[in-house]
Protein backbone atom coordinates (compact mmCIF):
# COMPACT_ATOMS: atom_id res chain seq x y z
CA UNK A 1 0.00 0.00 0.00
CA UNK A 2 1.34 3.44 -0.98
CA UNK A 3 1.75 5.80 1.94
CA UNK A 4 0.16 9.24 1.64
CA UNK A 5 2.57 12.13 1.39
CA UNK A 6 3.69 14.09 4.45
CA UNK A 7 5.66 17.30 4.14
CA UNK A 8 7.90 18.99 6.70
CA UNK A 9 9.87 22.22 6.82
CA UNK A 10 13.10 22.60 8.79
CA UNK A 11 13.21 26.13 10.26
CA UNK A 12 16.86 27.18 10.42
CA UNK A 13 16.87 30.87 11.33
CA UNK A 14 16.53 32.10 14.89
CA UNK A 15 14.03 34.91 15.43
CA UNK A 16 12.43 36.94 18.24
CA UNK A 17 9.26 35.48 19.76
CA UNK A 18 6.68 37.27 17.59
CA UNK A 19 8.60 36.60 14.38
CA UNK A 20 9.18 32.94 15.31
CA UNK A 21 5.51 32.35 16.02
CA UNK A 22 4.50 34.13 12.80
CA UNK A 23 6.88 31.92 10.84
CA UNK A 24 5.40 28.79 12.40
CA UNK A 25 1.86 29.98 11.68
CA UNK A 26 2.89 30.60 8.07
CA UNK A 27 4.19 27.04 7.77
CA UNK A 28 0.82 25.80 9.03
CA UNK A 29 -1.06 28.07 6.61
CA UNK A 30 0.99 26.73 3.70
CA UNK A 31 -0.03 23.19 4.61
CA UNK A 32 3.09 21.69 6.12
CA UNK A 33 2.40 18.58 8.19
CA UNK A 34 5.51 18.88 10.37
CA UNK A 35 7.46 21.87 11.68
CA UNK A 36 11.05 20.86 12.39
CA UNK A 37 14.14 22.41 13.93
CA UNK A 38 17.82 21.46 13.59
CA UNK A 39 20.46 21.05 16.30
CA UNK A 40 23.42 23.22 15.29
CA UNK A 41 25.25 25.92 17.19
CA UNK A 42 24.14 29.33 15.96
CA UNK A 43 20.60 28.11 15.32
CA UNK A 44 17.59 27.82 17.62
CA UNK A 45 17.70 25.69 20.77
CA UNK A 46 15.48 22.80 19.67
CA UNK A 47 13.09 22.14 22.54
CA UNK A 48 12.06 25.68 23.55
CA UNK A 49 11.63 26.50 19.85
CA UNK A 50 9.22 23.57 19.45
CA UNK A 51 7.22 24.56 22.52
CA UNK A 52 6.86 28.05 21.08
CA UNK A 53 5.83 26.54 17.73
CA UNK A 54 3.14 24.50 19.49
CA UNK A 55 1.73 27.62 21.14
CA UNK A 56 1.48 29.33 17.75
CA UNK A 57 -0.09 26.45 15.78
CA UNK A 58 -2.78 23.80 16.08
CA UNK A 59 -2.30 21.11 13.46
CA UNK A 60 1.34 20.35 12.53
CA UNK A 61 3.45 17.75 14.24
CA UNK A 62 6.69 19.13 15.73
CA UNK A 63 10.10 17.54 15.49
CA UNK A 64 13.87 17.70 15.74
CA UNK A 65 15.72 17.27 12.46
CA UNK A 66 17.95 16.00 13.85
CA UNK A 67 19.40 16.19 17.32
CA UNK A 68 23.17 15.81 17.45
CA UNK A 69 23.41 12.90 19.90
CA UNK A 70 26.94 13.96 20.86
CA UNK A 71 25.51 17.11 22.47
CA UNK A 72 23.20 15.13 24.76
CA UNK A 73 23.33 13.00 27.88
CA UNK A 74 20.62 10.33 27.40
CA UNK A 75 19.11 10.76 30.87
CA UNK A 76 18.83 14.53 30.52
CA UNK A 77 17.54 14.12 26.98
CA UNK A 78 14.74 11.83 28.21
CA UNK A 79 13.62 14.63 30.54
CA UNK A 80 13.63 17.13 27.65
CA UNK A 81 11.71 14.78 25.36
CA UNK A 82 9.04 13.95 27.94
CA UNK A 83 8.55 17.58 28.94
CA UNK A 84 8.41 18.82 25.36
CA UNK A 85 5.94 16.12 24.33
CA UNK A 86 3.67 17.08 27.22
CA UNK A 87 3.95 20.82 26.54
CA UNK A 88 3.24 20.39 22.82
CA UNK A 89 0.12 18.31 23.43
CA UNK A 90 1.67 15.05 22.26
CA UNK A 91 2.78 16.40 18.88
CA UNK A 92 6.50 15.66 19.21
CA UNK A 93 8.53 13.54 16.80
CA UNK A 94 12.10 12.94 17.96
CA UNK A 95 14.81 12.97 15.29
CA UNK A 96 18.30 11.77 16.19
CA UNK A 97 21.63 11.62 14.37
CA UNK A 98 25.33 11.37 15.15
CA UNK A 99 26.30 14.93 14.19
CA UNK A 100 28.78 15.65 11.42
CA UNK A 101 30.40 19.05 12.17
CA UNK A 102 33.63 18.68 14.22
CA UNK A 103 33.96 22.44 14.78
CA UNK A 104 30.68 22.54 16.71
CA UNK A 105 31.94 19.97 19.17
CA UNK A 106 35.21 21.85 19.55
CA UNK A 107 33.34 25.10 20.24
CA UNK A 108 31.14 23.36 22.81
CA UNK A 109 34.11 21.67 24.48
CA UNK A 110 32.70 18.22 23.69
CA UNK A 111 34.53 15.24 22.19
CA UNK A 112 33.71 14.56 18.54
CA UNK A 113 34.92 11.00 18.34
CA UNK A 114 35.51 8.63 15.46
CA UNK A 115 32.61 7.52 13.26
CA UNK A 116 32.40 4.29 15.27
CA UNK A 117 32.37 6.15 18.57
CA UNK A 118 29.63 8.52 17.38
CA UNK A 119 27.41 5.68 16.19
CA UNK A 120 28.07 3.78 19.44
CA UNK A 121 26.94 6.82 21.44
CA UNK A 122 23.81 7.23 19.36
CA UNK A 123 22.99 3.55 19.76
CA UNK A 124 23.34 3.83 23.55
CA UNK A 125 21.19 6.96 23.48
CA UNK A 126 18.39 5.22 21.56
CA UNK A 127 18.41 2.22 23.91
CA UNK A 128 18.46 4.39 27.02
CA UNK A 129 15.61 6.57 25.77
CA UNK A 130 13.57 3.44 25.08
CA UNK A 131 14.25 2.21 28.61
CA UNK A 132 13.55 5.47 30.39
CA UNK A 133 10.55 6.69 28.42
CA UNK A 134 9.09 3.21 28.30
CA UNK A 135 9.06 3.00 32.10
CA UNK A 136 5.91 4.08 33.90
CA UNK A 137 8.15 5.15 36.78
CA UNK A 138 9.99 7.79 34.73
CA UNK A 139 9.08 11.38 35.56
CA UNK A 140 8.12 13.51 33.79
CA UNK A 141 5.94 11.39 31.50
CA UNK A 142 5.48 12.10 27.78
CA UNK A 143 1.90 12.48 26.63
CA UNK A 144 2.24 9.95 23.79
CA UNK A 145 2.63 6.26 24.67
CA UNK A 146 5.66 6.31 22.36
CA UNK A 147 7.22 9.43 20.90
CA UNK A 148 7.87 8.57 17.22
CA UNK A 149 11.59 8.15 16.56
CA UNK A 150 13.28 9.37 13.37
CA UNK A 151 16.89 8.38 12.74
CA UNK A 152 18.92 10.13 10.06
CA UNK A 153 21.09 7.51 8.38
CA UNK A 154 23.38 6.91 5.43
CA UNK A 155 26.22 4.56 6.46
CA UNK A 156 25.68 0.83 7.00
CA UNK A 157 25.74 0.90 10.82
CA UNK A 158 23.34 3.84 10.91
CA UNK A 159 21.01 2.12 8.46
CA UNK A 160 21.02 -0.97 10.69
CA UNK A 161 20.21 1.18 13.73
CA UNK A 162 17.35 2.84 11.85
CA UNK A 163 16.07 -0.53 10.65
CA UNK A 164 15.99 -1.83 14.22
CA UNK A 165 14.59 1.18 16.07
CA UNK A 166 13.24 4.01 13.90
CA UNK A 167 9.60 4.72 13.12
CA UNK A 168 10.91 7.06 10.42
CA UNK A 169 14.12 6.34 8.48
CA UNK A 170 15.48 9.65 7.20
CA UNK A 171 17.93 9.75 4.30
CA UNK A 172 20.03 12.91 3.95
CA UNK A 173 20.67 12.26 0.25
CA UNK A 174 24.30 13.23 0.85
CA UNK A 175 27.51 11.88 2.36
CA UNK A 176 30.40 13.59 4.18
CA UNK A 177 32.60 15.50 1.77
CA UNK A 178 36.35 16.00 1.79
CA UNK A 179 36.21 19.14 3.98
CA UNK A 180 35.16 18.78 7.66
CA UNK A 181 31.41 19.35 8.00
CA UNK A 182 30.87 19.47 4.22
CA UNK A 183 28.37 17.21 2.44
CA UNK A 184 28.42 15.79 -1.08
CA UNK A 185 25.08 14.93 -2.73
CA UNK A 186 24.26 11.36 -3.71
CA UNK A 187 23.21 10.53 -7.24
CA UNK A 188 19.91 8.74 -7.78
CA UNK A 189 21.73 5.44 -8.33
CA UNK A 190 23.77 5.89 -5.14
CA UNK A 191 20.61 6.66 -3.17
CA UNK A 192 18.96 3.60 -4.72
CA UNK A 193 21.74 1.48 -3.26
CA UNK A 194 21.41 3.03 0.19
CA UNK A 195 17.63 2.54 0.26
CA UNK A 196 18.01 -1.04 -0.94
CA UNK A 197 20.55 -1.65 1.82
CA UNK A 198 18.12 -0.27 4.39
CA UNK A 199 15.27 -2.40 3.07
CA UNK A 200 17.38 -5.52 3.36
CA UNK A 201 18.24 -4.70 6.98
CA UNK A 202 14.60 -3.88 7.78
CA UNK A 203 13.12 -6.95 6.07
CA UNK A 204 12.13 -8.59 9.36
CA UNK A 205 10.20 -5.62 10.79
CA UNK A 206 6.61 -6.21 11.85
CA UNK A 207 5.64 -2.77 10.54
CA UNK A 208 7.42 -0.85 7.80
CA UNK A 209 8.93 2.51 8.73
CA UNK A 210 8.07 5.75 6.98
CA UNK A 211 10.89 6.86 4.65
CA UNK A 212 11.99 10.50 4.64
CA UNK A 213 14.22 12.48 2.29
CA UNK A 214 15.73 15.90 3.02
CA UNK A 215 15.38 18.18 -0.02
CA UNK A 216 18.06 20.87 -0.12
CA UNK A 217 16.83 23.11 -2.94
CA UNK A 218 13.37 23.89 -4.36
CA UNK A 219 12.74 26.53 -7.01
CA UNK A 220 9.90 26.81 -9.51
CA UNK A 221 11.42 28.33 -12.65
CA UNK A 222 11.69 28.07 -16.42
CA UNK A 223 15.41 28.90 -16.21
CA UNK A 224 17.26 26.58 -13.79
CA UNK A 225 20.83 27.58 -14.61
CA UNK A 226 21.04 30.75 -12.42
CA UNK A 227 19.38 28.87 -9.54
CA UNK A 228 21.89 26.02 -9.75
CA UNK A 229 24.99 28.22 -10.11
CA UNK A 230 25.81 28.39 -6.34
CA UNK A 231 25.42 24.60 -6.06
CA UNK A 232 27.72 24.03 -9.03
CA UNK A 233 30.32 26.33 -7.49
CA UNK A 234 30.24 24.28 -4.26
CA UNK A 235 30.13 20.95 -6.09
CA UNK A 236 32.40 21.30 -9.16
CA UNK A 237 31.94 17.63 -10.08
CA UNK A 238 28.35 18.46 -11.12
CA UNK A 239 26.97 19.89 -14.35
CA UNK A 240 23.61 21.59 -14.77
CA UNK A 241 22.21 18.34 -16.17
CA UNK A 242 23.54 16.10 -13.38
CA UNK A 243 22.49 18.61 -10.70
CA UNK A 244 18.90 18.57 -12.00
CA UNK A 245 18.89 14.78 -11.63
CA UNK A 246 19.91 14.82 -7.94
CA UNK A 247 17.13 13.53 -5.66
CA UNK A 248 17.71 16.41 -3.21
CA UNK A 249 17.22 19.09 -5.90
CA UNK A 250 13.75 20.08 -7.13
CA UNK A 251 14.22 22.84 -9.69
CA UNK A 252 12.09 23.43 -12.80
CA UNK A 253 8.55 24.12 -13.93
CA UNK A 254 5.80 23.32 -11.43
CA UNK A 255 4.48 20.32 -13.34
CA UNK A 256 8.00 18.90 -13.65
CA UNK A 257 8.73 19.32 -9.93
CA UNK A 258 5.41 17.70 -9.02
CA UNK A 259 6.29 14.76 -11.28
CA UNK A 260 9.71 14.51 -9.62
CA UNK A 261 8.10 14.31 -6.16
CA UNK A 262 5.76 11.55 -7.32
CA UNK A 263 8.77 9.73 -8.77
CA UNK A 264 10.63 9.98 -5.44
CA UNK A 265 7.82 8.02 -3.82
CA UNK A 266 7.46 5.54 -6.66
CA UNK A 267 11.18 4.81 -7.09
CA UNK A 268 12.54 5.07 -3.55
CA UNK A 269 9.47 4.95 -1.29
CA UNK A 270 9.91 8.48 0.06
CA UNK A 271 6.46 9.54 1.21
CA UNK A 272 7.74 12.07 3.79
CA UNK A 273 9.74 14.95 2.33
CA UNK A 274 11.44 17.69 4.31
CA UNK A 275 12.47 21.02 2.80
CA UNK A 276 14.69 23.63 4.40
CA UNK A 277 13.41 27.05 5.41
CA UNK A 278 14.61 28.98 2.31
CA UNK A 279 12.42 26.65 0.19
CA UNK A 280 9.32 26.88 2.41
CA UNK A 281 7.33 29.21 0.16
CA UNK A 282 8.57 27.70 -3.11
CA UNK A 283 7.43 24.19 -2.17
CA UNK A 284 3.91 25.26 -1.19
CA UNK A 285 2.38 25.06 -4.71
CA UNK A 286 3.93 21.60 -5.13
CA UNK A 287 2.17 20.40 -1.97
CA UNK A 288 -1.07 21.99 -3.11
CA UNK A 289 -0.94 20.32 -6.53
CA UNK A 290 -0.17 16.89 -5.05
CA UNK A 291 -3.02 17.16 -2.57
CA UNK A 292 -5.44 18.18 -5.32
CA UNK A 293 -4.43 15.05 -7.23
CA UNK A 294 -5.04 12.77 -4.24
CA UNK A 295 -8.35 14.39 -3.21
Amino acid sequence: MTRPFRFGVNLLDAAPAAEWRAKCRRAEELGYDVILVPDHLGMVAPFPALVAAAEATERPRLGTFVLNAGFWNPTLLAREVATTDALTGGRLELGLGTGYVPAEHETAGLPYGSPRERVDHLSRTVRELDRLLGSQEHEPRPLQPRVPLLIGANGDRMLRLAAEHADIAAFPGARPGSAPGALEPLTANELDERVARYRGLAAGRAEAAELNLLIQLVTITDDPEPVLKPLLERQPQLTTETALELPIVLVGRLEDVVARVRALRERFGFSYLTVVEPSMEAFAPVMERLREESA
